[in-house]
């Protein structure tokens, strides 16, 4: 996928395509954008998330292990496992259950342009 004006861009074009009840991983995003090992760049990004004027569900991007470490960036505690849940997402213990049945990967769910 070419990179846009902004890498930030970039990532909230890929995460708004994330369905509605999947997650998915920092990493597969960086990996499907073409910078394999910059996870931490597109956690960068969903930190700043809301200043983009796209809607931009940063709440469905978890660590490689399902883990809801961005969720300190959401204004509370438990903002981030209310959004995933309203979607029917089970958290417990500040992780994804069943994260692997509910990941989405863009590498193989969208076409690389």
């Amino acid at each position: 996928m070419p990179l846009k004006e902004s890498f930030f861009d970039d990532v909230y074009e890929v995460v708004a395509k994330i369905p509605y009840g999947r997650v998915t991983s920092y990493g597969a995003i960086a990996e499907y954008l073409g910078l394999r090992g910059s996870a931490r760049m597109v956690g960068w990004a969903m930190n700043a998330s809301h200043t983009s004027n796209q809607n931009v569900p940063a709440h469905r991007v978890l660590n490689r292990n399902g883990l809801l470490t961005g969720k300190h960036h959401f204004g509370g505690p438990k903002v981030m496992q209310q959004l995933l849940q309203s979607e029917g997402i089970k958290v417990k213990d500040d992780k994804v259950v069943k994260f692997e049945k509910l990941f989405w990967d863009p590498g193989q769910e969208l076409k690389i342009q």
